[in-house]
């Protein structure tokens, strides 16, 4: 009988499989003759190396896309769902084999995500994105703060009052297994960020909040959030394959310069000590607090004119 690692295994190699196949009979089917050039390959490279440290990659690929211009804006959701999804499968596979999670934590947080994104997906689409994005960058900026703090408390040499009464924080911890009330936090939590992928929240840095919270080794959070993603994306790439909306060149250039970009990124990942880790955190915490802030600004209505009904 496999174990359940192999079973998750096999799972996201199925899930990996028929979204290939759909792709690329959807391509032939439309004559999709897709070459990516030099261009489309290194920003799927550089986009899916930051990504795989946890950075993200949406909103700096639609960065350089709207910039120079590559993908019409409304191909762009398609396209970053489409040439994505197998540089995050890539992930899943590389830190669920390498970073050791205990596998009913692994398997219940992803499981709730997906969940999460099926099921919340009706009851989020009604809220406002604006305010969300404003709630969780506030949010990420204190928990940032928080992680900030205690990581220069706990720097060689560093000492504080509190560090002499004060439990063993979230950073410091380093369990690999949720159980009880923290399991069932967890598996609620992912849930929540499962399903406000679907209003365009990423949920890396969030789960790296959450499982950091909940006193796991921050490492932890490497296989539980692209794992997560690794289930979500292909199923929500479908409907853009179905309908033809994305650029098939630009998702081709993601896929392929995306693939050797997580095998390197990945190694970085594994041969970070913990220490620079929980910094490496901190980093994606606040990058990702700020550019959701700086989205909400963005997309804050015009003041009406005097006058205007």
């Amino acid at each position: 009988m496999p174990d359940a690692k192999t079973l998750l295994f096999l799972a996201l190699g199925v899930v990996a499989l028929v979204f290939l196949v759909a792709w690329i009979r959807s391509a032939r089917r439309k004559d999709e003759a897709a070459q990516p050039g030099p261009m489309a390959l290194a920003i799927g490279f550089v986009t899916n190396f930051f990504d795989t440290l946890g950075i993200g990659s949406f909103a700096p690929t639609t960065s350089i896309w709207k910039l120079k211009g590559i993908v019409p804006d409304e191909r762009i959701p398609g396209t970053l769902n489409v040439g994505h999804a197998v540089p995050t499968i890539v992930q899943a596979f590389i830190f669920i084999a390498i970073v050791e999670v205990e596998m009913t934590t692994l398997i219940g947080l992803i499981a709730a995500s997906v969940a999460g994104a099926w099921l919340g997906a009706g009851i989020v689409a009604s809220w406002p994105r604006r305010r969300v994005q404003i709630g969780m960058g506030v949010a990420l900026l204190v928990a940032a703060g928080f992680f900030l703090y205690k990581a220069i408390q706990e720097m060689p040499g560093s000492k504080s009052p509190a560090s002499d009464v004060a439990p063993v924080s979230a950073v410091a911890a380093g369990t690999l297994s949720l159980e009880g009330s923290r399991l069932a936090l967890g598996i609620a939590g992912n849930f929540a960020l499962g399903a406000l992928m679907t209003l365009g929240i990423g949920l890396y840095a969030p789960c790296m909040v959450l499982v950091s919270l909940l006193g796991m080794d921050p490492k932890a959070a490497f296989p539980i959030m692209m794992g997560s993603c690794a289930f979500l994306m292909p199923v929500a790439s479908a409907k853009f394959i179905r309908k033809g909306s994305y650029a098939p060149v630009a998702a081709l250039g993601l896929a392929l310069g995306g693939i050797p970009a997580v095998l390197v990124a990945g190694n970085v990942v594994k041969s970070l000590e913990l220490t620079y880790v929980r910094w490496l955190v901190i980093v994606v915490v606040l990058y990702t607090a700020l550019a959701m802030l700086r989205s909400a600004l963005a997309a804050q209505p015009a003041p009406k004119s005097e006058g205007a009904s």
